[in-house]
């Protein structure tokens, strides 16, 4: 079964029942196993109001979580210092996203493929609002 990591983009149009509402809902009928990180969790629970809270709970307990351990903290410094030394800033939370994804051989769904310039994790484009 692929896997493929929700970035806060796509959870963010999903919680707005915005069509990437329906293809989070059809991803294991397609084949694909729906993963989150920790990262991503934290960013859209700092975000939303307090009734908002139940929807997120149980869409993120139909996800399953990307552990984010040494390993992807070593593969996140990496990268990081690797576009730093070619004059390119990548985000701390984006990195790690990205590390999470690669730990569980998930490819990252998100709108700001910008973002995840790293050549060695498929980035899925879901336009914002879309």
């Amino acid at each position: 079964m692929a896997r493929l990591l929700l970035d806060s983009t796509v959870l963010i149009d999903t919680l707005r029942g915005r069509p990437a509402a329906a293809r989070v809902a059809g991803l294991r009928r397609l084949g694909t196993e729906p993963w989150v990180c920790a990262i991503s969790i934290e960013e859209i629970w700092r975000g939303l109001r307090q009734i908002e809270e139940p929807v997120a709970r149980r869409l993120f307990n139909g996800l399953r979580v990307a552990p984010l351990g040494a390993a992807e903290g070593i593969r996140a410094g990496a990268w990081r210092r690797e576009f730093a030394d070619r004059g390119v800033t990548l985000h701390q939370a984006d990195c790690l996203i990205a590390a999470a994804a690669f730990g569980v051989g998930a490819s990252i769904a998100t709108a700001n493929i910008g973002d995840f310039p790293l050549g060695e994790i498929n980035i899925d484009h879901w336009p914002a609002g879309i």
